[in-house]
């Protein structure tokens, strides 16, 4: 059930944000760690659409700090306290699992995000697999920009790894793009549902 799915990786992305949390609250100036809310599953079985997700109600100014392909940068992403700590949660994530899970679609009101999404590579990550392109991944490497909290991390630049690894296998790299296996984990439609889905609160 996408429902399902959706609950378990918004709670395995929240597990992610805590260890986070963890780690850049002791951090002086770090200030507010944005949080992945709880979402709870609810069966209903007298409803025409038996399960639905229950979660708490935000209010205020929703917004995207990343979009699901990386492509798009909007300003409050970019300029905002809770965007740039969101883009250093994804770097954060994306060097504690080596490059396998990054969390997408960070959105919410605040500090407090909902409705997020996982890629991993297509294998998944330690027996977890995301509910996104695992080209969110590659993108994210791409784009990347790190920022003030990055440094205090100490989380290292993508940009210098990534040309790096490029030179070191340039084969490796264009036959993982040709692979018709890898299209066929990344289904065009793959998201569709979670949009139709979350008006179902």
């Amino acid at each position: 059930s996408v429902v399902i799915q959706e609950c378990y990786v918004q709670n395995t992305a929240r597990e992610y944000a805590k260890l986070y949390a963890a780690e850049a609250e002791p951090l002086e100036g770090f200030g507010e760690v944005p949080e992945i809310i709880q979402i709870f599953l609810i069966h209903r079985p007298a409803n025409n659409i038996p399960y639905a997700t229950v979660e708490e109600e935000l209010v205020g100014e929703f917004v995207k700090y990343s979009v699901k392909d990386g492509k798009e940068v909007n300003f409050l992403r970019r300029d905002s306290e809770a965007g740039q700590k969101c883009c250093t949660f994804q770097h954060w994530v994306y060097e504690k699992t080596n490059g396998n899970l990054l969390v997408t679609d960070l959105q919410g009101v605040g500090m407090k995000l909902t409705d997020v999404g996982i890629a991993t590579l297509a294998k998944g990550y330690k027996g977890f697999k995301g509910n996104c392109s695992f080209s969110f991944i590659e993108q994210f490497r791409a784009l990347h920009q790190c920022n003030e909290y990055c440094a205090m991390l100490g989380l290292k630049s993508l940009r210098t790894t990534h040309q790096k690894q490029r030179k070191a296998t340039p084969t490796k790299s264009k036959n993982l793009l040709n692979s018709s296996t890898v299209k066929k984990m990344v289904p065009k439609k793959a998201r569709e549902p979670r949009d139709f889905i979350s008006s179902e609160h």
